[in-house]
Protein backbone atom coordinates (compact mmCIF):
# COMPACT_ATOMS: atom_id res chain seq x y z
CA UNK A 1 0.00 0.00 0.00
CA UNK A 2 1.09 3.55 -0.47
CA UNK A 3 2.18 5.54 1.90
CA UNK A 4 -1.13 8.03 3.15
CA UNK A 5 -1.08 11.30 1.50
CA UNK A 6 0.67 14.14 3.72
CA UNK A 7 -2.14 16.57 2.03
CA UNK A 8 -4.72 14.70 4.37
CA UNK A 9 -5.34 16.36 7.71
CA UNK A 10 -3.71 14.50 10.67
CA UNK A 11 -7.25 12.23 11.52
CA UNK A 12 -7.33 11.13 7.76
CA UNK A 13 -4.01 10.04 7.94
CA UNK A 14 -4.07 8.04 11.27
CA UNK A 15 -7.14 6.46 10.08
CA UNK A 16 -6.03 5.33 6.89
CA UNK A 17 -2.46 3.86 8.71
CA UNK A 18 -4.64 2.04 10.65
CA UNK A 19 -6.91 0.45 7.94
CA UNK A 20 -3.65 -0.35 6.36
CA UNK A 21 -2.07 -2.31 9.56
CA UNK A 22 -5.61 -3.86 9.75
CA UNK A 23 -5.64 -5.05 6.29
CA UNK A 24 -1.90 -6.13 6.47
CA UNK A 25 -2.41 -8.23 9.91
CA UNK A 26 -5.56 -10.01 8.52
CA UNK A 27 -3.76 -10.65 5.12
CA UNK A 28 -1.10 -12.49 6.64
CA UNK A 29 -2.76 -13.77 9.47
CA UNK A 30 -5.36 -15.38 6.78
CA UNK A 31 -3.15 -16.44 4.25
CA UNK A 32 -0.95 -18.51 7.04
CA UNK A 33 -4.03 -20.07 8.84
CA UNK A 34 -7.16 -19.75 7.02
CA UNK A 35 -9.68 -17.74 8.01
CA UNK A 36 -11.68 -20.33 10.48
CA UNK A 37 -8.54 -20.34 12.41
CA UNK A 38 -7.94 -16.97 13.22
CA UNK A 39 -9.67 -14.46 16.10
CA UNK A 40 -10.63 -10.57 15.52
CA UNK A 41 -8.60 -10.69 18.61
CA UNK A 42 -5.63 -11.92 16.69
CA UNK A 43 -5.91 -9.47 14.08
CA UNK A 44 -6.53 -6.37 16.30
CA UNK A 45 -3.45 -7.87 18.21
CA UNK A 46 -1.09 -8.16 15.06
CA UNK A 47 -2.28 -4.18 13.78
CA UNK A 48 -1.72 -3.38 16.90
CA UNK A 49 -4.71 -1.77 18.13
CA UNK A 50 -8.00 -2.50 20.40
CA UNK A 51 -10.86 -5.00 19.30
CA UNK A 52 -13.35 -2.19 19.16
CA UNK A 53 -10.79 -0.01 17.01
CA UNK A 54 -11.46 -2.99 14.20
CA UNK A 55 -14.90 -3.36 14.49
CA UNK A 56 -15.05 0.44 13.93
CA UNK A 57 -13.39 -0.85 10.15
CA UNK A 58 -15.27 -4.09 9.48
CA UNK A 59 -17.80 -5.78 11.90
CA UNK A 60 -17.07 -9.34 11.37
CA UNK A 61 -14.17 -11.68 9.77
CA UNK A 62 -16.61 -11.97 6.60
CA UNK A 63 -15.84 -7.95 6.29
CA UNK A 64 -12.32 -8.32 7.35
CA UNK A 65 -11.47 -11.02 4.33
CA UNK A 66 -13.52 -8.79 2.14
CA UNK A 67 -10.85 -5.72 2.68
CA UNK A 68 -8.30 -7.64 2.37
CA UNK A 69 -9.38 -9.96 -0.61
CA UNK A 70 -10.92 -6.85 -2.33
CA UNK A 71 -7.31 -4.73 -2.58
CA UNK A 72 -5.83 -8.64 -3.85
CA UNK A 73 -8.96 -8.59 -6.30
CA UNK A 74 -8.08 -5.61 -7.52
CA UNK A 75 -5.05 -5.57 -8.08
CA UNK A 76 -5.07 -8.95 -10.46
CA UNK A 77 -8.15 -7.31 -12.67
CA UNK A 78 -5.21 -4.83 -13.21
CA UNK A 79 -2.82 -7.56 -14.26
CA UNK A 80 -4.94 -9.54 -16.52
CA UNK A 81 -6.38 -6.04 -18.19
CA UNK A 82 -2.55 -5.38 -18.95
CA UNK A 83 -2.12 -8.90 -20.21
CA UNK A 84 -5.38 -8.79 -22.21
CA UNK A 85 -4.03 -5.65 -23.83
CA UNK A 86 -1.15 -7.58 -25.59
CA UNK A 87 -3.28 -10.51 -27.41
CA UNK A 88 -4.67 -10.78 -30.26
CA UNK A 89 -6.92 -13.74 -30.06
CA UNK A 90 -9.80 -13.22 -27.78
CA UNK A 91 -10.07 -16.77 -26.42
CA UNK A 92 -6.68 -15.50 -25.09
CA UNK A 93 -7.56 -11.82 -24.02
CA UNK A 94 -10.10 -13.51 -21.90
CA UNK A 95 -7.91 -15.65 -20.58
CA UNK A 96 -5.52 -13.12 -19.70
CA UNK A 97 -8.03 -11.42 -17.23
CA UNK A 98 -9.21 -14.69 -16.04
CA UNK A 99 -5.81 -16.26 -15.04
CA UNK A 100 -4.54 -13.53 -12.46
CA UNK A 101 -7.99 -13.36 -10.54
CA UNK A 102 -8.16 -17.17 -10.30
CA UNK A 103 -4.62 -17.39 -9.00
CA UNK A 104 -5.40 -14.79 -6.66
CA UNK A 105 -8.79 -16.53 -5.31
CA UNK A 106 -6.60 -19.50 -4.92
CA UNK A 107 -4.03 -18.47 -2.90
CA UNK A 108 -5.37 -19.91 0.06
CA UNK A 109 -8.15 -22.24 -1.66
CA UNK A 110 -10.65 -22.51 1.28
CA UNK A 111 -10.81 -18.15 2.03
CA UNK A 112 -10.69 -18.22 -1.31
CA UNK A 113 -14.45 -19.67 -1.65
CA UNK A 114 -15.61 -17.78 1.77
CA UNK A 115 -14.68 -14.62 -0.21
CA UNK A 116 -17.32 -15.73 -2.91
CA UNK A 117 -19.88 -16.38 -0.26
CA UNK A 118 -19.45 -12.79 1.59
CA UNK A 119 -19.23 -11.36 -2.02
CA UNK A 120 -22.85 -13.37 -2.93
CA UNK A 121 -24.36 -13.39 0.50
CA UNK A 122 -23.30 -10.91 2.12
CA UNK A 123 -24.57 -7.32 3.46
CA UNK A 124 -25.25 -4.67 0.51
CA UNK A 125 -24.89 -1.92 2.89
CA UNK A 126 -21.62 -3.05 4.18
CA UNK A 127 -18.74 -0.65 2.00
CA UNK A 128 -16.82 -3.88 1.83
CA UNK A 129 -19.10 -5.17 -0.04
CA UNK A 130 -20.13 -2.80 -1.81
CA UNK A 131 -16.38 -2.56 -3.07
CA UNK A 132 -16.61 -6.35 -4.05
CA UNK A 133 -19.53 -5.79 -6.05
CA UNK A 134 -17.83 -2.61 -8.05
CA UNK A 135 -14.69 -5.18 -9.04
CA UNK A 136 -16.93 -7.56 -10.42
CA UNK A 137 -18.40 -5.38 -12.68
CA UNK A 138 -15.16 -3.91 -13.42
CA UNK A 139 -14.48 -7.78 -14.39
CA UNK A 140 -17.31 -8.16 -17.08
CA UNK A 141 -16.15 -4.59 -18.04
CA UNK A 142 -13.11 -5.08 -18.79
CA UNK A 143 -14.25 -8.68 -20.19
CA UNK A 144 -16.88 -7.21 -22.40
CA UNK A 145 -14.02 -4.61 -23.84
CA UNK A 146 -12.06 -8.07 -25.00
CA UNK A 147 -15.26 -10.24 -26.17
CA UNK A 148 -16.17 -6.78 -28.60
CA UNK A 149 -12.94 -7.32 -29.98
CA UNK A 150 -14.50 -10.90 -32.23
CA UNK A 151 -15.76 -9.84 -35.63
CA UNK A 152 -18.99 -11.95 -34.71
CA UNK A 153 -19.97 -10.30 -31.76
CA UNK A 154 -21.63 -6.73 -31.09
CA UNK A 155 -21.59 -4.49 -28.20
CA UNK A 156 -24.50 -5.95 -26.85
CA UNK A 157 -24.01 -9.61 -26.89
CA UNK A 158 -20.48 -8.92 -25.57
CA UNK A 159 -21.69 -7.30 -22.37
CA UNK A 160 -24.07 -10.21 -21.79
CA UNK A 161 -21.20 -12.84 -22.98
CA UNK A 162 -19.21 -11.07 -19.89
CA UNK A 163 -21.41 -11.92 -17.57
CA UNK A 164 -21.93 -15.68 -18.74
CA UNK A 165 -17.56 -15.91 -18.54
CA UNK A 166 -17.74 -13.95 -15.11
CA UNK A 167 -20.47 -16.86 -13.72
CA UNK A 168 -18.27 -19.50 -15.79
CA UNK A 169 -15.35 -18.16 -13.68
CA UNK A 170 -16.70 -17.67 -10.04
CA UNK A 171 -18.52 -21.35 -10.24
CA UNK A 172 -15.05 -22.81 -11.26
CA UNK A 173 -13.89 -20.79 -8.09
CA UNK A 174 -16.68 -22.22 -5.54
CA UNK A 175 -17.35 -25.55 -6.39
CA UNK A 176 -16.04 -27.64 -3.86
CA UNK A 177 -15.49 -30.37 -6.91
CA UNK A 178 -12.97 -28.04 -7.67
CA UNK A 179 -11.41 -27.27 -4.22
CA UNK A 180 -8.84 -30.19 -4.36
CA UNK A 181 -7.76 -29.60 -8.36
CA UNK A 182 -4.69 -27.47 -9.32
CA UNK A 183 -4.90 -23.78 -10.32
CA UNK A 184 -3.77 -24.95 -13.89
CA UNK A 185 -6.87 -27.74 -13.93
CA UNK A 186 -8.90 -24.93 -13.26
CA UNK A 187 -8.18 -22.62 -15.47
CA UNK A 188 -8.24 -25.49 -18.54
CA UNK A 189 -11.75 -25.82 -17.49
CA UNK A 190 -12.79 -22.10 -17.64
CA UNK A 191 -10.79 -21.77 -21.02
CA UNK A 192 -12.95 -25.16 -22.23
CA UNK A 193 -16.38 -23.51 -21.18
CA UNK A 194 -15.21 -19.97 -22.58
CA UNK A 195 -14.21 -21.63 -26.05
CA UNK A 196 -17.59 -23.38 -26.47
CA UNK A 197 -19.12 -20.55 -25.68
CA UNK A 198 -17.98 -18.05 -28.49
CA UNK A 199 -18.56 -18.36 -32.09
CA UNK A 200 -16.48 -19.97 -34.62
Amino acid sequence: MSSPSPQLGRRERNKLEKLERITAAASELFAKHGIEDVTTQQIADRADIGTGTLFLYAKSKGELLLLVQNEHYAHALEQGQAAAGKTADVLDGVLAIVTPIVECNRVQVENGRTYLREMVFGDPAEPRHAEALEIVAQTQEALAAVLGRHERIGESEATTLAGVVSAVMFLAMAASINAQRSTVEVIGAIRAQVSAILPH
